[in-house]
């Protein structure tokens, strides 16, 4: 535990120092669970963006882009259910005054258990080497075998409270547990209670005649109110997808672990509209999708898993979450949910409006089922930081510190880096420069000796540094030297270009899997 702990301080100190990552407000000494992305991570966080859009929209005839308001008439967050059910189980801890939702506290006691599972794995796994059968293992070993029906029976008594709104039950399984405060170790609990996460505003002239209204705690919303809309104006048939990315704001009382729960922050959300009856079918399809879109990216497919809800949301039935490795434990960052057709069905009710579809197969018209894949931009960007981020020892055992970025994903492509600053290097490099600017977003640096330069660009995750030296002058050629491997190779000039577009090529990244 306190190795994943130095290693998330590690990334949190990376991500600032290199650009990535600022407290919001930081010389006013900040605003709590607000972050600003710097010069690096507004790249990195755009590139994340691009790279979900061209496969989610580009790639598929059958979906379509949309970009919502974040102020929507109020009507729509009564009609969604956020004013009477948006809420989070909070408790308070009487001795250290500090707030914590229940629900994270229970799922947190429950991975130390699972966590506990896994090491009996890893360790029979080291004893019995290529002969080691895990299934059986898992299926036979009595102590993995109550690590994980105790699991189990947690968050199925956790999901039924939740359901049932049964706050008490919920505090009772904190109790029984004996689940500590993380910072003190107290038990002494306040009652859990509820509390709505949705930011309150006003819109109007003056305060006497503003109405109420409040930003989006999510952007599914925009999708379904603007569900007839698009149908109609781009004669879409099921079925068919309507995705956007934005900003949301949540309330959050309890937001902690850096980017990883914020106050404001962004998704990437897909609706895809179904006959219903198919929905269950079409959301195994996208299960399967999403899941191979995250290991394109190569961080590791032993950092992924699927973690089916026990609790459904009023809306759904069926979800799950993928859930990746953080430095903090397994974690939800993308949520898959069959949500039927209760968003359509509530603002049809709410507005007086139909929205339905005539289905020209079935001559018959009917509100389509949803299945939603959704996305937390930030989350996605923090799994990718914390994957890449790597200290490694050398052959002659010194040390670098690396980040492995996807080269899809890096803020910048390549280095541009003259071996002195002078005999006329300079000038060459800013004419390569020049020349490559036009298709990537590249550097150039010129500071510093030049294995310190390259250190600081594998520090800040740029996968190609182009090396212009005097040779350079006669043989127009150049040294690239890649991050990940520190290979080197002379090239001419005029291969640069090619070089860099195989390596952040869309095509070769999204068909690896």
């Amino acid at each position: 535990m306190a190795k994943q702990e130095d290693l998330f301080r590690n990334v949190i100190s990376h991500a600032k120092e290199y650009g990535y990552i600022f407290a919001s407000s930081e010389i006013y000494d900040g605003l709590s669970a607000v972050y600003d992305y710097g010069q690096n991570g507004a790249e990195l966080k755009k590139n994340i963006r691009d790279y979900w859009w061209k496969s989610m929209v580009q790639l598929h005839q059958n979906i379509v882009g949309l970009d919502a308001s974040i102020l929507m008439h109020p009507t729509t967050w009564k009609a969604s259910g956020h004013v009477d059910a948006f809420n989070d189980p909070l408790i308070d801890n009487k001795d250290s005054k500090k707030r914590y939702r229940a629900d994270v506290l229970v799922e947190d006691h429950a991975e130390k258990i699972y966590q506990k599972a896994q090491k009996e794995i890893e360790k029979a796994k080291k004893r019995f080497g290529d002969a080691f059968d895990e299934e059986q293992f898992v299926a036979t070993n009595d102590r993995v075998k109550r690590y994980l029906s105790e699991r189990k029976e947690i968050l199925e008594r956790l999901g039924r409270s939740l359901t049932n709104e049964d706050l008490k039950d919920v505090k009772a399984l904190i109790e029984e547990l004996e689940i500590a405060d993380p910072d003190t170790g107290s038990k002494n609990w306040t009652e859990v209670r509820q509390f709505n996460l949705m930011f309150g505003t006003k819109l109007g002239a003056s305060a006497e005649s503003a109405s109420d209204l409040y930003l989006r705690p999510e952007t599914a919303q925009g999708i379904f109110v603007n569900f007839s809309n698009v149908q109609k104006t781009g004669r879409m048939k099921i079925p068919f997808g309507i995705a956007q990315t934005g900003k949301a704001f949540r309330n959050e009382i309890v937001a902690r672990q850096f980017i990883f729960r914020m106050r404001e922050f962004e998704q990437m959300e897909m609706q895809y509209f179904v006959r219903p009856g198919e929905e269950l079918k079409w959301y195994e399809h996208w299960k399967d999708i999403r899941l191979k879109w995250h290991l394109s990216l190569g961080l590791g497919e032993e950092n992924y898993r699927f973690h089916d809800h026990d609790k459904l949301a009023h809306y759904a039935n069926a979800a799950a979450d993928i859930e990746f490795n953080y430095p903090f434990g397994f974690k939800e960052l993308e949520g898959i949910h069959s949500r039927t057709d209760f968003d359509l069905k509530a603002h049809e009710e709410h507005s007086g409006k139909k929205l339905r579809f005539y289905d020209p197969e079935l001559k018959e018209n009917y509100v389509p089922y949803v299945i939603e894949t959704s996305i937390g931009l930030d989350r996605m960007f923090l799994a990718v930081l914390s994957a890449a981020l790597k200290e490694e020892t050398l052959e002659d055992n010194s040390t670098r510190t690396v980040l492995k970025l996807p080269a899809i994903l890096a803020p910048y492509k390549a280095a541009i880096l003259p071996l002195v600053k002078k005999d006329g290097l300079p000038e060459l490099a800013q004419d390569i420069f020049e020349e490559l600017k036009w298709d990537f977003n590249i550097q150039y640096d010129e500071k510093d000796a030049i294995g310190r330069r390259y250190r600081r660009q594998d520090a800040a995750g740029t996968p190609l540094c182009i090396t212009v030296d005097h040779d350079s002058l006669e043989d127009k050629s150049v040294t690239v030297r890649f991050r990940d491997s520190m290979e080197q190779k002379r090239v001419l000039i005029t291969e640069l270009s090619e070089i860099i577009a195989e390596e952040v090529d869309f095509k070769k990244w999204l068909k690896s899997e």
